[in-house]
């Protein structure tokens, strides 16, 4: 073990190295948490401590300082859970005995309801791609019908293989998080944007160099998260409503709209492949608004 190693900065780099080759956590979440654990070094290398061993009062500290700047209770939860993620690693490694942040409790975050478009706005924000004339009109209309029919994230619209398409184009297998592999299906709008799109598509993709997936680029070849994300993003700025419309936007209003439909909350849970029902009934919170709204605009005495 070098003299690197044994200074608290090694002892971060070590965990996070674990993190990176061990748990296989995304390259987003390892940045995060290496940036709390490197904004935590600097704080307690200001204040004289070393973070493999300070005490439950310097933890304290460190998150009460955080909050006290106005860092956002999200962003100071997140903080909070890199400090118990390295001490729990210590402890198991043999580094610590016991975890300094054991006894903090996270921040109260408010709950926000989702950003999503109502039908309308849908409607015209998948009309876009034809209306605009930008990017590529044929494969974009098909990507954002299909994550928003079929109610996918975007690694989900991302990764989904032609061999995982159904040959109607009105359903396909998606694996989501935790590997988890279900059914999702189409709506008639998107199948025929996938009808139009594919011919195009299969011109584009090179023999040597093929690829499987549905959504590709110019080059023919697959689109990444990245790429999805920013095609997205394009046509959000283009919309014009004052909403920052994101891949997500696109999954929420999905189900926002079969909640106003009156979908079972429980089916629209499989269609969504949450692993909770409580992450579903959020939805139902923004159908309540609505109502409210709906309420406090036509009743008489609502003011």
């Amino acid at each position: 073990m070098t003299a690197r190693d044994k200074s608290p900065g090694g002892m971060i780099e070590q965990y996070l190295s674990y993190l990176e080759a061990v748990r296989g956590v995304s390259a987003r979440t390892l940045a995060a948490y290496g940036k709390d654990l490197s904004h935590f070094a600097a704080y307690c290398a200001n204040g004289n401590m070393d973070p493999e061993r300070v005490d439950s009062r310097g933890a304290r500290n460190f998150i009460a300082d955080l909050a006290a700047e106005g860092i956002a209770p999200v962003s100071v939860n997140r903080a909070l859970s890199s400090l118990r993620g390295f001490y729990r690693w210590l402890i198991r490694t043999g580094k610590r005995g016991d975890d300094p942040s054991a006894g903090l409790r996270n921040l109260k975050t408010p709950k926000a309801l989702p950003v999503f478009l109502w039908e309308k706005e849908m409607a015209a924000f998948a009309g876009l791609p034809e209306k605009e004339g930008i990017l590529w009109p044929l494969r974009d209309k098909a990507l954002i019908l299909v994550m928003y029919s079929g109610g996918l994230r975007i690694s989900e619209a991302v990764s989904l293989s032609m061999g995982n398409l159904e040959a109607d184009c009105f359903s396909a297998r998606v694996r989501g998080k935790g590997d988890k592999e279900r059914y999702v299906f189409f709506s008639g709008e998107a199948a025929a944007a996938l009808g139009e799109y594919l011919p195009a598509r299969a011109a584009r993709v090179r023999a040597e160099a093929p690829t499987d997936k549905v959504f590709v680029n110019r080059r023919g070849r697959g689109i990444s998260t990245p790429g999805a994300r920013w095609i997205i993003g394009r046509y959000g700025d283009r919309l014009g409503l004052g909403k920052r419309i994101h891949p997500h936007a696109l999954r929420h209003s999905f189900a926002t709209h079969l909640v106003n439909a009156g979908c079972d909350v429980r089916l629209i849970q499989e269609l969504l492949g949450h692993a909770s029902i409580s992450t579903t009934q959020r939805y139902t919170h923004v159908d309540m608004e609505r109502l409210k709204r709906a309420y406090m605009k036509a009743h008489p005495r609502a003011l």
